[in-house]
């Protein structure tokens, strides 16, 4: 790594190199912290703790389960699909102990989405909440999944909370539509068969999968990233090393408002922070700003993660503002760009600059951080972590110069095995040990890194390349916009033009104004040639916004067949 321009900047109290290997497997790492941080908290949801002690007794009991009750061999897939709720961490740690592998699931995935991927991934064992169990009943004879496991929201809350929140979802949200699936099994009653045995830690190697992370599939069929445990350790390990010098052991109260089933939180929120001792507080519905300041109110938080609509939405909430940021120490955006409007907000209303962060599930998924200790550049994803290397890259996978636009490729012990069963979709992001990222950046004379937009997202103007990011940055930092899409559309002058949709934090703003404002700030064939005004912009379960729903009801609306 010598020869690369950002180890004049990497931060001074943090190691350019970290032992990838110091862990034999995730499951390694999870049992030295639960013998030294015995008694600390682990997680709380709606007010409800586990400790690091709860947690080791009831993953075994639940890794008893899967061995002994259900005969599961190590190697076998466990899918679970729940949001942010404590039985996600006894469920994810108990399938990995009896070394099997985690197959994360959306909750909000549709019955044909579902089915995909449980069959995609060979699952053998589905562990799903009750609320969306009537989706599984609908698919049920057409998945492989030998056993079905069922979980109420307020199994783990203690007997009363657990039965009135059971009782108010059920009966007076009316969130558990009808369902029936014969031969499942409670969660309940799983913990309690498995409580029977005597448990016994299955070893796995760095090279045995972990969990099989799958791709959103924005761009076709979604593809489950083989993610092993030296590559989870490794991402864990880079991670560590970059947030010690802030952290603390059994200091840190975490926030953990992005789903543990996607790979930022998993990593990151679950894996490196447990590594600490920390107390990891679950968020399970975000969406609900009111409820989600409330809990933040009641705790002195030190650390909290999340993508750029959420913290967007946070700082357009009155309450948020009033909040006691007295103890935060790091915040960090990923998942989707962090705009700098945001960046700003944040930092003036908390004191703690937001750290923009850049990986994908294919690279376990951090591959860059902005520094933590004052030097952060807004705008940037910051320097590669300990241990990788990143490249800007031309289409034949030569390496470009500084300041040049390129493909970002990626190289570290992170990067995943492969595409499960898919090895010509695996050849085809591989550039011989680099990972293609299929997004555009631009590295600066220091090595920070910009990214500039999704390479297959990129908007062709009149022969010029033009990046949603950039439009959107510019958008954003109008004080009437509260979100903005951008996309490119079929254009007979300029083969395609710039289209905006905003939603409005002031309902006086039109399109003329944002239009206008674009142009102080933009290049002219940069500048949205329309703009339409929408109450919600679509997104993903972790608040990405999706521009190519955008654009496939823009045209719709326009009456254009789809491309």
């Amino acid at each position: 790594m010598s020869d690369f321009p950002w180890l004049k900047f990497y931060p001074a109290s943090v190691d350019k190199e970290v032992d990838c290997q110091a862990y034999s497997s995730v499951t390694e790492l999870f049992e030295e912290s639960v013998r030294k941080f015995s008694s600390s908290v682990a997680y709380e949801c709606m007010g409800k703790t586990l400790s690091f002690q709860d947690l080791d007794r009831m993953s075994q009991y639940f890794a008893n389960f899967l061995t002994y009750e259900l005969k599961l061999a190590k190697g076998s897939r466990v899918a679970i699909q729940m949001p942010n709720v404590l039985q996600y961490p006894v469920v994810m740690f108990g399938a990995l102990r009896a070394g099997m592998v985690v197959v994360n699931t959306n909750p909000l995935y549709t019955p044909s989405e579902m089915k995909h991927q449980f069959n995609d991934s060979g699952a053998d064992v589905v562990v799903i909440v009750a609320n969306f169990a009537s989706n599984l009943e609908k698919i049920r004879s057409e998945i492989q999944a030998k056993h079905v496991i069922v979980t109420e929201l307020g199994d783990l809350l203690g007997a009363l909370k657990g039965m009135i929140v059971n009782l108010v979802v059920k009966h007076v949200k009316k969130m558990v539509p009808a369902f029936s699936l014969p031969g499942s099994v409670s969660l309940k009653s799983a913990l309690s068969k498995g409580a029977s045995h005597q448990f016994k830690s299955v070893k796995c190697s760095l090279e045995d999968p972990a969990f099989l992370q799958y791709t959103g599939g924005t761009t076709g069929v979604s593809k489950g990233a083989e993610l092993t445990h030296g590559n989870i350790v490794a991402n864990m390990q880079q991670i560590s090393a970059w947030m010690k010098p802030k952290l603390r052991e059994r200091e840190e109260i975490v926030i953990t408002a992005l789903p543990l089933y996607h790979i930022f939180a998993l990593t990151v929120n679950c894996l490196a922070m447990l590594k600490i001792g920390a107390h990891n507080v679950l968020i399970t519905n975000p969406r609900d700003m009111k409820a989600f300041i409330g809990d933040l109110a009641k705790k002195r938080f030190t650390v909290i993660t999340g993508v750029n609509t959420l913290f967007n939405g946070l700082l357009n909430q009155e309450a948020f503002k009033n909040l006691d940021f007295s103890g935060l120490k790091i915040a960090v955006g990923g998942g989707m760009a962090v705009q700098k409007a945001t960046a700003e907000k944040w930092k003036h209303a908390t004191g703690v600059p937001l750290a923009e962060g850049y990986g994908l599930t294919e690279t376990s998924p951090v591959a860059t951080c902005n520094p933590i200790d004052g030097t952060e550049r807004i705008g940037t994803i910051g320097l590669p972590l300990p241990n990788t290397e990143v490249m800007i890259a031309d289409d034949q996978g030569h390496a470009l110069g500084i300041g040049e636009r390129g493909e970002i490729f990626i190289k570290g012990p992170q990067v995943m095995k492969g595409y499960w069963n898919r090895p010509e979709e695996t050849a085809n992001v591989m550039h011989g040990e680099w990972f293609k990222s299929g997004d555009i950046g631009v590295m600066d004379e220091d090595g920070f890194i910009k990214i500039v937009d999704r390479k297959k997202e990129m908007i062709l103007v009149s022969g010029f390349n033009v990046y949603p990011n950039e439009v959107e940055d510019a958008i954003a930092s109008y004080s009437g916009v509260m979100e903005v899409g951008v996309i490119g559309m079929p254009d007979p002058k300029s083969t395609e033009k710039v289209v905006a949709y905003v939603v409005k934090k002031d309902g006086a703003i039109s399109e003329e104004n944002i239009i206008q404002h674009c142009k102080n700030s933009l290049t002219n064939y940069k500048v949205p040639k329309e703009v339409y005004f929408i109450d919600e912009l679509p997104k993903s379960n972790v608040g990405k916004i999706l521009r190519r729903k955008i654009k496939e009801a823009h045209m719709e609306k326009m009456g254009i067949k789809p491309e």
